[in-house]
């Protein structure tokens, strides 16, 4: 089995409508895994749900870079959780959630 990052082949999006992305924002970017996982699946007609974890950058243009990456998907306003507020975030995440319309 080959495996890309920490990704393998046996992962399909086939029969996956919208998948939720989550992932801690480094330096303003996407960890160099997540662009191997965005290169390696196809999310033609599939909704992205990115949520993510940083140090005070906020989302520092991923979500943008996921539409950018993943053109022919759609991909949903996202949210980010400071790193000190991740354990008393629950409140915020069902909003955002509830926002969502999930």
């Amino acid at each position: 089995m080959r495996t890309v990052g920490s990704f393998s082949e046996s992962f399909s999006t086939r029969h996956v409508q919208v998948s939720f992305v989550g992932y801690p924002v480094w330096w303003y970017t996407l960890p160099q895994v997540m662009f191997s996982f965005f290169d390696e699946y196809d999310f033609t007609g599939k909704t992205i749900v990115p949520f993510v974890t940083h140090y005070g950058s906020r989302d520092g243009g991923t979500f943008r870079t996921i539409a950018e990456l993943e053109p022919d998907a759609t991909v949903l306003q996202g949210i980010a959780v400071h790193q000190n507020d991740v354990a008393k975030c629950e409140k915020d995440v069902l909003k955002w959630l509830d926002g969502l319309g999930y």
